[in-house]
């Protein structure tokens, strides 16, 4: 089993991907590519950051992450604004966005101490 796979902060940045995928429909292409590069990034890089040996290149993977995360989350309010995918799933989507954007930064500062 991979690294990143055992972190807890990887399932959730796989489930919000997930999510993610779905929530917008082929007719707005811009920002459903947007959304959905964005919530492949969080997973990319929490992936990489567990990868990383020194605590150094780990950090910096896991707040390139936070960042994404953060993205996603101002995707999803677009979406919402917009009324671009149902409000249950952008809430639902949203809801794994902000757990994710919280275990980045805790595992981020840990790191960074």
């Amino acid at each position: 089993q991979l690294d990143a796979s055992k972190l807890h902060c990887y399932q959730v940045a796989l489930e919000l991907h997930t999510q993610c995928s779905v929530l917008v429909s082929a007719l707005n292409r811009v920002v459903r590519d947007q959304l959905e590069r964005a919530s492949l990034s969080v997973l990319l890089n929490t992936a990489e950051a567990g990868g990383r040996r020194s605590r150094r290149d780990k950090a910096r993977h896991f707040a390139y992450a936070r960042g994404s995360a953060t993205e996603v989350a101002a995707l999803l309010d677009v979406l919402d604004r917009r009324r671009l995918a149902s409000p249950a799933a952008v809430r639902s989507a949203r809801r794994l966005a902000v757990r994710a954007i919280q275990m980045l930064t805790r595992v981020h500062q840990r790191l960074s101490a």
